[in-house]
């Protein structure tokens, strides 16, 4: 699965697709933010609905920087999310 990278606040954040299909298929994806590793780990997710292509992967690469900040900005804890499994 394609990933980029982020640079928010100073952190790193890993962004990639996530591979739960909701009743949304095409319509809206959700993206998972990760940063750092081992129990420091720190997971955040969002939910954006594409404009153009339907495909999660190349949606993820027309996304320019300030999108992906931008929908940063609007991402939950993992604790809060089925995307991330309720993960701490």
């Amino acid at each position: 699965m394609p990933s980029r990278t982020v640079t928010i606040d100073g952190k790193a954040w890993r962004v990639f697709p996530s591979g739960r299909v909701t009743q949304y298929d095409r319509d809206e994806f959700a993206l998972v933010f990760v940063a750092g590793i081992g129990p420091d780990r720190e997971v955040r997710v969002t939910r954006y609905s594409p404009v153009g292509t339907r495909s999660r992967e190349r949606s993820l690469t027309d996304l320019t920087e300030a999108d992906l900040e931008r929908l940063f900005g609007f991402s939950q804890p993992s604790d809060t999310s089925p995307e991330a499994d309720y993960a701490r």
